[in-house]
This record gives structure tokens, sequence and C-alpha cells, in this order.
């Protein structure tokens, strides 16, 4: 990236003209929300370092090898003067059905995020896309694109780009649009004007905090991430700690009870974007069938999908868990059973535990 950081003479009489033609052109690539932050991110950083020195992280070693990077866009990517954020909505306006679900003992509840194609890989590939069309029609940049593919504080810089405030549930809130949508980030060497960071609006409620099924939300904007149900069945490799598993419910894939709960979505936008639609009829499957799926199904029907990444043991290490939350029956009990003997140990012993839960009754 360049050193040289003033404005091109093109735009340099009216950069607020390029700013509004950056904004439409992340409209025409699909993206609902654009905002333009600086680099100084000194509070976050501070909240940061206290967040990874009370060891709140959990196993995500790689949150505190990275910690400051993340706090310091010009560390990450020298020249680095502006940060272009973007949203894209993927509400699916399907709230009643997912409260349903969570309701059903019987049925998977898979995030909403994770019902369709992984959204790193579409959001990069119109990012990318993006990027090129600023520098050949506004103004030539250094640029790299980030859909959370390196140490970048996406939910402070889409905060100062007035995209949304970070809600006591840690997630960014649009008040336009609540809080469905993913972040993306541009890092550009063009020093444009910024934008005003947006303001909380959160009041005095703690609806959020108080439905967290596992109360990792141990403070407005403080999440205890080893209590967290989303990092205990994604990030967390391993056996569950068995005072979690109770309250998981059949919750097979993170979660989403901070963000249905929240009334700011009431405002959220639907997306007809074809490729967040659910696949395999996630979002309404049944337990025992998913945990019929050998590895060779399970590679086969997450292809494209950020289900996959997480692997066919923790798949199954989660379907037991949720299997012994479930009620006692006759398919419940097959389910299990049809995996006792399974070869990974940590499958093993979840299955175990899980009918150890009906057998007690």
């Amino acid at each position: 990236m360049s050193d040289d950081h003033t404005l091109p003479p093109a735009i340099a009489a009216d950069p607020a003209e390029a700013v509004q033609r950056i904004r439409a052109l992340a409209r025409a690539h699909g993206f609902q929300r654009c905002g333009i932050a600086g680099i100084e991110l000194g509070e976050d950083e501070a909240h940061l370092a206290d967040w990874l020195g009370k060891g709140l992280y959990g196993t995500m070693d790689w949150m505190a090898r990275h910690g400051t990077l993340r706090a310091r866009p010009a560390e990450l990517l020298p020249g680095t003067v502006r940060v272009i954020s973007v949203g894209m909505d993927y509400s699916h306006k399907d709230d009643t059905e997912a409260w349903a679900t969570l309701a059903d003992p019987g049925r998977a509840y898979v995030a909403r995020y994770a019902l369709g194609r992984d959204y790193h890989k579409l959001m990069r590939n119109r990012l990318q896309k993006l990027a090129s069309r600023i520098s050949s029609e506004v103004a030539p940049l250094g640029y790299r694109v980030f859909v959370d593919s390196a140490p970048v504080l996406e939910r402070a810089l889409g905060r100062n780009a007035g995209l949304g405030w970070i809600g006591k549930h840690t997630c960014l809130i649009d008040r336009h649009g609540g809080s469905w949508f993913f972040l993306g980030e541009i890092y550009i060497d063009l020093p444009l004007p910024v934008d005003a960071p947006a303001t909380a609006h959160c009041g005095t409620c703690t609806r959020c905090i108080d439905i967290c099924p596992t109360q990792a939300i141990i403070a407005p904007q403080r999440l205890d991430a080893r209590r967290c149900i989303s990092y205990l069945t994604i990030e967390h490799e391993g056996s569950i700690p068995e005072p979690m598993r109770p309250l998981i419910g059949n919750r097979i894939y993170g979660c989403d009870d901070c963000q249905l709960i929240c009334p700011w979505n009431k405002f959220a936008k639907r997306t007809d974007e074809a490729d967040f639609r659910a696949r395999n009829e996630l979002d309404t499957a049944r337990l025992d069938q998913l945990f019929a799926w050998d590895e060779d199904e399970f590679m086969r029907r997450t292809e494209g999908s950020p289900i996959r990444r997480s692997g066919h043991e923790r798949w199954l290490r989660n379907i037991a868990v949720a299997l012994g939350n479930a009620q006692s029956s006759e398919a419940t009990l097959t389910a299990l059973h049809s995996r006792s003997d399974h070869a990974s140990p940590v499958v093993r012993e979840h299955v175990q535990w899980a009918l150890a839960q009906h057998a007690s009754g």
C-alpha cells in the first residue's frame, strides 16, 4: 500500500461525493450497509485486553495470539488509514418458526446464519469485486478485504462506521435493521471522510442477558465464551463440560436466543439471498435424522456450508447432547444406541451421558 495518504485530485474537490459513490457501489454489490471508519481503536483495545486477561476466550488461543493486532489496522496492513465497513442481511424473518423449533426437543436447532451457504466465501468474493470497482471508478487505492479471515475488530469498526452499536449481547445492532447481518471490511490507504459512530440505544433493556440459556453474557458487552453455546458447539474441541450439557437443549450448532429476543429485530429486513436459504431442511430437521448421517453423508450435505469446518465428530457430539435432552422415545434411544460404539471416544462419552439421562428418568 502507498504511504502517500493525500486524496487524488479527481476527488479532493468533493470527497463526500466519492463516499456516496462508494455507498452506491456497495448496494449494487449486495451490501445493505456501508460506512467508513478511522483506525483509532484505543478504548476497544483496552476492552479486548481486559477480556483476554480474564481468560474469557476459552480455548480460542488465536484470540490471545493476535490480541493487539486486532485493534491496530495499520499494523495488520501497513498504510491503512481508513476502513470501509459493510453489512449484508441474512434475516429469514422466521422468528416464530425458530421459537417453535427451540420448543420442540425432538427437532434440531441450527443458528440462522448457518442454515445455508457459508457467507465467508460469498462476501469475500463480493468485497473483492467492490474494492476493484472503487479503485477503478472512484480513485486508485491500495486495499485488502476481510471476512473473518484475519485479526480484525469488525464490530468496533462497524460501530465507528455508523453501521450500528454494539449491543449488550456483543452483536452489532442497526436501529433500522436489527442485528441479523454479516460484517466485512476493506482496509484502504485513502483518507476519505469518516462517518459518525453509531450511538447506543439498548437503554435499560436486559432481555438478551436474561434469556441466555447458559448465562454467558456476564455483563453488558461482556461474553464469557466458555459458557456460550455457540462457542461450545462450534469452536470448542473435545468434551463439553457436563454442567453445560442440559442447558444446551436442542441447539446443535450455535445459538440465536439473544437475537431472537432483541426488540430491535422487529426492524430486521428479510433477505431473499438464494445462498442463505436453508439447505438439507436444517430449519425443520429432527435430531435422529441428522444423527444418522455418516461422515461421507455429512461431508456431502455440508459442502459449501459453515457447518463443515467443525467436522463430523463435533456434529455427532452436539446431537448426542441434544438427544440426551430430548424426551425419551424409541426413536431417541435407538439413535443413541446406534452410536454407542462409535470410533471416537468423545462421541461415545456424550452418547453414554445421553443414555444415562434417559435411564435416570
